[in-house]
């Protein structure tokens, strides 16, 4: 009986789909049913682009809070050799001292300049939801908001470390650095100079990506 039911519910709304004025009506809700999946798309990747924002969000606040440990920690255990170094000055009775001597004033050591401080590496920025939401659908495929981020997560690895070795001091090198770096000047060309840039084989020596 519940067969036969459902045979009777199909056939009727198979009828239903041949009259006009239902037809039009099925049309606009089979229209309103692709709008509500295109926004749930949209949900979806906020959900992920939130989720991504609070987990970092989360990390630098564990970090921050170990370093503030730390500085109390510290604040509350100042060895009493390292207190503030106070400047006193010695009081003489004027009697004691030549008036026609002038008095000698000890100048202060010259205090060292800092070191230069270096350019920073250039990283490529994330994605942002918006640009994602850009993308026509046909182009996205399986890539997903958070898998094209871990790209580019992955690529700004390889960068950074490409570039420490090419601005690390020659003496200081390992073979290994070394070798890396003449293979990295052998691969710059008028093109590449003076703009960062990897190759395939520096995602293959500095991360763990695969395609």
């Amino acid at each position: 009986m519940k067969r036969l039911a459902i045979l009777r519910k199909t056939l009727s709304l198979r009828n239903c789909g041949k009259e006009p004025t239902l037809k039009t009506i099925l049309n606009k809700i089979g229209d309103e049913i692709i709008v509500v999946n295109e926004l749930l798309i949209k949900l979806e990747l906020e959900v992920q682009y939130q989720e991504q924002t609070n987990s970092s969000l989360k990390g630098l606040f564990e970090s921050l809070e170990e370093d503030y440990k730390d500085v109390q920690h510290l604040k509350g255990n100042i060895p009493p050799d390292l207190s503030q170094v106070t400047v006193t000055q010695n009081f003489v009775n004027r009697s004691d001292l030549d008036p026609e001597e002038p008095v000698k004033v000890e100048e202060p050591a010259p205090t060292k300049k800092p070191p230069k401080e270096q350019r920073s590496i250039k990283e490529k920025p994330f994605m942002t939801s918006d640009e994602f939401n850009g993308i026509p659908a046909y182009m996205k495929s399986r890539l997903t908001y958070c898998h094209i981020n871990d790209v580019i997560k992955e690529i700004n690895k390889a960068v950074v470390s490409k570039y420490k070795i090419l601005r690390q001091p020659k003496k200081s090198m390992s073979s290994v650095a070394r070798n890396l770096y003449h293979r990295f000047i052998d691969e710059e060309t008028k093109e590449t100079k003076g703009h960062y840039f990897v190759v395939e084989a520096d995602i293959k020596e500095f991360t763990s990506f695969e395609s």
